[in-house]
């Protein structure tokens, strides 16, 4: 019988919480008036935390000229806005244990994500978007996959055999076997997280998008979600690229030099962000 969307928010409770100093930063990405101090404290206090986001603020992804070894310092040099975005970064990737879940493969299904995030990174700076969100909503959009993956694992193993059988896109097949897909899992799971709105209709949207106009947070997740299948970086034979929609492009508004960079600048960075928040 196809899941219903309540099945999944009863079976959202069951995964662990966010740790609170991740809630509280992910709370301040609507808010001006911040205490930076008093936050690094509290990331300072996690040391597993604390270790992969220096990791990751000392990667060739910021070009530091010499090495930071606190946070604080990291936050003196990179700015409160990105080391909040890599703190992120490294708490969610480490909410789900990679194991055999329903099939899914754990280390594709975070290099797709993660160089979705790099391209949305990339992307909200021609789109003159907050890059910093844009990353992390890069990074989450997919999450939903392991919310169907782990939550109902013979369904979602029953869905890859029918996506293998009938060759068609993941979501089509979710739709069809499970009864909905990752983005409505995604966004309950964006929800119950406390993400804030902006984030929560990138999860919710990014393959719904039938028009364009004004680049807004979603147009821009779908776009990277696009780009970063035709790159291949995922490492699956079976990857299939989505349509980029005639009207999205035109948003973009991006020219043939501009997508050689955008392609060069992802492929380039992806490599260190993955040695850090894929193992």
């Amino acid at each position: 019988m196809p899941t219903s969307l309540d099945d999944v928010v009863k079976r959202i409770r069951d995964l662990p919480s966010l740790s609170t100093v991740v809630v509280e930063l992910l709370s301040t990405m609507d808010q001006e008036d911040i205490d930076v101090h008093v936050l690094g404290g509290k990331i300072a206090l996690d040391q597993s935390l604390t270790a992969k986001t220096l990791r990751l603020a000392n990667s060739s992804f910021y070009g530091m000229s010499s090495k930071v070894t606190t946070i604080h310092q990291a936050i003196s040099v990179l700015g409160f806005h990105s080391i909040r975005t890599l703190v992120t970064a490294c708490a969610v990737t480490g909410s789900f244990p990679a194991g055999a879940s329903g099939g899914v493969n754990f280390q594709a299904f975070w290099r797709h994500s993660v160089a979705t995030a790099v391209c949305a990174k990339l992307l909200a700076v021609h789109l003159k978007l907050n890059p910093d969100t844009a990353f992390t909503a890069g990074l989450l959009h997919d999450i939903g996959t392991l919310v169907l993956a782990t939550r109902f694992p013979a369904e979602y193993a029953a869905m890859l055999a029918y996506r293998k059988e009938h060759d068609c896109y993941i979501i089509e097949a979710e739709r069809a076997v499970i009864g909905i897909d990752h983005a409505m899992a995604g966004s309950a799971l964006a929800a119950y997280w406390k993400f804030p709105a902006a984030m929560q209709e990138a999860v919710a949207n990014h393959h719904q998008l039938d028009s364009a106009g004004t680049p807004t947070l979603p147009l821009l997740i779908n776009a990277a979600n696009v780009f970063a299948h035709a790159l291949d970086l995922s490492g699956e034979e079976d990857d299939l690229v989505p349509p980029l929609s005639q009207a999205l492009w035109v948003s973009l508004a991006l020219s043939e030099a501009d997508c050689a960079k955008l392609f060069r600048d992802s492929e380039s960075t992806f490599v260190d962000m993955c040695k850090i928040l894929v193992s």
